[in-house]
This record gives structure tokens, sequence and C-alpha cells, in this order.
């Protein structure tokens, strides 16, 4: 990967969310449909575009997501309170290959960590492990559709409506060209190398490589649109982030996970730079 100049500008995309929801949340699959046309309209009267709605008509209930919502148990590291037991089981391997892998990422793009790091204050230790434990350093980005995954999210009344304005971001998305209907992410709508929820992307993603947009695709952007997520909640250049701390809680934007976040912060820290 070669290093870039991290520039200044960021995504124009913008949507008025504020339009009152219609749609009532779901318990059960059949009601999935019912739960669409209500949202169809919502989404129309948002100023989704063309293209976001032809997605949207297609858009079928996420089986996997309705898994993991029904059953939160299933997902993964939700019983793991040690780190790097976390680490192991989020990784697939063990926290030390976890932590050395991580740390040879920053070393091989050292550049490109300090020009983030420059400009947002959060070191490539941090965003680094957030990108190995997301999609392995980019190595798997999902298998579910990221319109199909975050309307279902969106539809479960153990999620709705927070999660209603990430769903509508998914559509305006496409309608911008950054996602197509078929896009694949994540069970809950993610996308990109670091699997933002869709409108973290519309509200934080910037352009950092300078061609002229902003794409969770390119690992530049991703990186630097992490940093730029968690400087805008708080975070504090050359401040600890160990549990407890000011920096540590800014975690919580990017997972509402206290397991999650002290192991970005665990990993982080042992990397070190």
């Amino acid at each position: 990967m070669t290093t870039v100049q991290i520039t200044l500008a960021a995504a124009a995309l913008t949507i008025g969310w504020l339009t009152a929801a219609t749609a009532h949340c779901i318990t059960q699959k059949d009601e999935f449909p019912g739960y669409l046309r209500a949202f169809a309209s919502d989404a129309q009267r948002s100023g989704i575009g063309q293209r976001g709605l032809q997605a949207l008509a297609s858009t079928q209930l996420s089986g996997i997501t309705w898994r993991f919502e029904s059953n939160p148990s299933t997902q993964s590291g939700t019983l793991q309170s040690d780190p790097a037991t976390f680490l192991a089981k989020r990784s697939g391997s063990s926290a030390d290959a976890f932590i050395n892998a991580t740390r040879r990422r920053v070393q091989q793009n050292a550049q490109l960590f300090a020009a983030i790091e420059n400009r947002y204050g959060v070191p490539g230790s941090v965003l680094a492990t957030i990108w190995g434990l997301e999609t392995s350093w980019g190595g798997y980005l999902g298998g579910t559709s990221i319109v199909s995954g975050a309307v279902t999210l969106a539809s479960y009344c153990r999620r709705h409506p927070r999660f209603e304005s990430h769903a509508l971001a998914a559509l305006e998305l496409v309608d911008q060209g950054v996602i197509g209907s078929a896009t694949k992410g994540g069970p809950s709508g993610e996308l990109g190398h670091m699997q933002f929820l869709a409108g973290n992307w519309v509200k934080y993603g910037v352009d950092a490589n300078g061609d002229g947009k902003a794409d969770p695709y390119n690992v530049v952007d991703a990186l630097a649109t992490a940093a730029n997520m968690l400087k805008s909640n708080g975070w504090k250049k050359g401040k600890p982030f160990r549990d407890g701390t000011g920096n540590f809680r800014v975690l919580s934007v990017w997972n509402d996970s206290g397991n999650y976040q002290r192991a970005i912060a665990y990993a982080a820290s042992r990397v070190g730079g």
C-alpha cells in the first residue's frame, strides 16, 4: 500500500433524516414485508432518490442479521470480558499473534499512520487494532447485503428506531454511488475496511487520498475517517486511552461493548508506537 498525503476534504453527503418515521418495529419474520412498505414511504419522504428506492424495493430480510438480533449471545465475543480472550475469539488465533500482526501493519505503513495521527490525533496502534478486529486488515469485508442488513436491523424492535437512520444512510450511499444494492458488508449493514455503519460514514467520511471522493473501500480514506470519527467525539491527542480515561470512553462511539473497548485499548497499548 502506498502512502499518500492526507487531505482535508470531507465527503459532501447529506440527507434530511429528520422526517418523522411511520414504520413500526417487528418481532416476527413474516412481518418484514409490512415493515418494508412503511419504511419505503419514510425513505421517499426523507428524500431518498430513485436508485436508493430501487435498492430498497429489492431488499429481503437478512437471515443472519435476524439470527444475531433474536439471539445476541451468538455474536462473537459477547461473553469474553478478558481482552486477550476476546482477541483470540475474534481473530481465530491468539492475542499475541493478533498483536504482532497489528504491529507489522503499523510498521509497514508508518508514514500513513503518522500523517493520520498528525491530522486527527489518533495513534496508528488504535486504528490498526480496529482495522484488524473489523476486517482482518481488509481480508474479509463481509458477505451480507449492506442494504438488507441495515434495513433488517432497523426493523427489529430491539434495535428500532435507533438504527433506522443508518438504513436511510445506506440508501443515500446507493444514491451517491458509494455502494450498490448488492454490495456486501457486515450483518448489521457495516461497510468498508473499518465496517462503518452507513450513517457514520455519511457523517464522518473524508477523502483522505485526494481523489475527489470519500470511499470506505479505500483503506486510506477508511482509516482517516475512523480517526475523524474518534476525534469528532472527543479523542484528545497524546492522552492515554486505558480503561477509565476520556479517550477510552470515546471508544464507545465505535462499539458500545465494553469487551470490545477493552480489547482495543489492550491490543493498541501492546502494539505501541
